[in-house]
């Protein structure tokens, strides 16, 4: 072999050494590009956005970062109190059979007679928002423009109707296992948690990113710490302190680094909105800036096909300085949702 063959297959060789390091896998991303992102790449029909990129080798390894077994619980309880994003409804969990009511049911023979256990039971009636407690944003939750669209150009007038939206519902969002990556910008900042209206740049998740030893790789599951859910308590209920950090949040340049210099295929937060929401005397120069009160979503949802997590519980992961781990989450299956909600997501390391 000449030297010249010899080299360009030490090349060769090297290049897939340095893929399979930085994507646990033989070969990159299959649509990401670098500077660009995703946008909408994956054909005419897709529902399913950027999550299209997990396969079983990226499963495979991210599951493989579980060395220890320890589990931690990444979802918030939720009850008819608990504190939610203004422009979303309460929730109400209602009795809707109980022991002492069963009993009276005349209409239903069998339960009454040869029943000496008197076995009866419990159910519940849920009238609920489908963007409440821990979630994950279906890419069908924003629209834009005159048509009321969404990613992939799905229009209300064709997908829309009175019982959900029928395309990128939440049961368009696959189980998700992937390698997940806390940054921990409260504890960059040395605070319980950021304080309102707080704008996190991209500096500041470098910083994070350096002081905790910790690289982006594309792929990732990124979840970005405010400190906002120590306050949560049991249900939420704490409503002034929590709202008095929930405005704290990425900007829009910073998704876009996340998104089309890293890879980054889901964002997460532990707050209702993940983005940065600016006070009362800013807010109409910030809605001419860019166009929407809600630009991150706009950008991650529409025009990446990007899922946004909220209200993810970081706390424990912090404390244990727990910064990569395999991410898992599943959402409830209810065909035209918006959204997965009140979730039990879980890191495992």
């Amino acid at each position: 072999m000449s030297r010249k063959a010899t080299l360009l297959l030490f090349a060769f060789v090297a290049g897939l050494s340095i893929n399979w390091l930085v994507f646990g896998q033989q070969s990159p991303l299959k649509k990401w590009q670098k500077g660009k992102g995703w946008g909408w790449v994956w054909g005419k029909d897709d529902e399913v956005g950027a999550l299209n990129e997990m396969t079983d080798a990226s499963r495979l390894a991210a599951l493989r970062l579980a060395t220890k077994g320890q589990t931690y619980d990444l979802g918030v309880t939720y009850d008819r109190t608990s504190y939610k994003w203004p422009g979303h409804s309460p929730g109400e969990i209602i009795t809707f059979r109980s022991p002492e009511g069963v009993a009276r049911q005349k209409d239903i023979p069998a339960l009454i007679a040869d029943n000496g256990k008197q076995t009866r039971w419990h159910s519940s009636a849920l009238f609920i928002n489908d963007n409440v407690a821990t979630q994950i944003d279906g890419l069908g939750h924003i629209t834009t423009g005159s048509d009321n669209s969404w990613y992939n150009g799905f229009k209300e007038a064709d997908w829309g109707g009175n019982f959900g939206i029928r395309k990128a519902d939440a049961t368009t969002i696959p189980p998700i296992i992937a390698r997940g990556v806390l940054i921990d910008v409260a504890g960059l900042k040395n605070v319980e948690a950021l304080p309102s209206n707080y704008a996190i740049t991209i500096e500041d998740l470098q910083q994070a990113l350096r002081r905790q030893q910790t690289q982006l790789k594309p792929g990732d599951v990124v979840l970005i710490r405010t400190g906002t859910l120590r306050h949560w308590g049991e249900t939420g209920s704490d409503h002034p302190k929590i709202a008095a950090h929930d405005s704290a949040g990425i900007s829009l340049e910073t998704a876009r680094w996340l998104v089309e210099e890293n890879g980054t295929m889901m964002i997460g937060s532990d707050t209702s909105g993940l983005e940065y929401g600016p006070a009362d005397k800013d807010a109409k120069a910030y809605r001419d800036k860019y166009q929407s009160f809600n630009p991150v979503h706009h950008y991650l949802l529409i025009e990446q096909g990007v899922h946004i997590g909220e209200f993810h519980f970081m706390e424990d992961l912090a404390r244990d300085r727990v910064y990569e781990f395999c991410y898992v989450a599943m959402t409830n299956k209810i065909k035209g949702t918006a959204a997965g909600f009140t979730l039990r997501p879980i890191a495992i390391r």
